[in-house]
C-alpha cells in the first residue's frame, strides 16, 4: 500500500478543512450533499488533478469521495465528519449495524462519557469503528492514553436508534446513551 508524502498529508488536511469545516476559506460553497465540482475545487485550492487523485486514492481513512453526477459533472466531498456549522445531508440510507461497534477516546473523557453517553459535540454524528484497532487509532489522534468503548449497536438499532454507514466504512449515529457503552480496552 502506498502512503502519503508529507506534502500530501498537508494537502489532505487542507482538503479536510475545506470540505468538512470551512469551505469559505477557499471561496467555496458546498451543495446540500457536501459536493463541489472537482474543477472548481482544483482551481480554489490551486492544485493539480494528479495531486488530488493521489490524496483521494492513498488517504488511509478514505476521507474523500469523488463521483460523477447525472449531469456529467465530477464532484468531490468529504465522506463524513462535517462540523455542525457546515450544513450538509450526506443522504446516507439507514443501515443495520453489526452487533458491536467501537469508539476510541482519551481516558480523560471516560467519566463524562459513561455518565452522559457519546454525543456528536461539534459534528453532525457520533463516529464509530468496526474494530478495536481502528478505534485505538482514532482515539490516539488526541492522546496516547486511549480507552476503547464497546457500543451495543444492534441493541440500539432494535430500540429505534438509526445508524448510517459512510462511504469509507465509518458508522454514524446521532447519540449513544450510556447504557449501551462498556469499556472494551485501554491503551497502553
Amino acid at each position: 500500500m502506498t502512503t502519503l508524502t508529507k506534502d500530501q498529508v498537508r494537502l489532505s488536511r487542507r482538503m479536510s478543512l475545506v470540505l468538512r469545516h470551512r469551505p469559505e476559506t477557499a471561496g467555496l460553497t458546498l451543495d446540500t450533499g457536501g459536493w463541489v465540482p472537482v474543477d472548481t475545487f482544483l482551481t480554489a485550492l490551486r492544485i493539480s488533478r494528479a495531486e488530488l487523485d493521489a490524496v483521494v486514492a492513498f488517504n488511509d481513512k478514505s476521507r474523500f469521495a469523488v463521483a460523477t453526477g447525472a449531469d456529467g459533472v465530477e464532484r468531490i466531498r468529504a465522506s463524513q465528519g462535517h462540523s455542525r456549522r457546515v450544513e450538509v445531508d450526506l443522504d446516507l440510507p439507514p443501515a443495520d449495524p453489526p452487533p458491536t461497534l467501537y469508539h476510541g477516546t482519551p481516558r480523560e473523557n471516560l467519566t463524562s462519557i459513561m455518565r452522559d453517553g457519546l454525543r456528536p459535540r461539534s459534528r453532525h454524528h457520533v463516529h464509530l469503528s468496526v474494530d478495536v484497532p481502528t478505534a485505538l487509532k482514532v482515539g490516539g489522534r488526541r492522546s496516547a492514553d486511549v480507552v476503547v468503548l464497546s457500543v451495543t449497536a444492534a441493541t440500539m438499532a432494535a430500540g429505534g436508534h438509526v445508524f448510517h454507514c459512510s462511504d469509507n466504512g465509518v458508522w454514524l449515529t446521532s447519540v449513544v446513551p450510556p447504557e449501551h457503552l462498556s469499556v472494551k480496552r485501554t491503551n497502553p
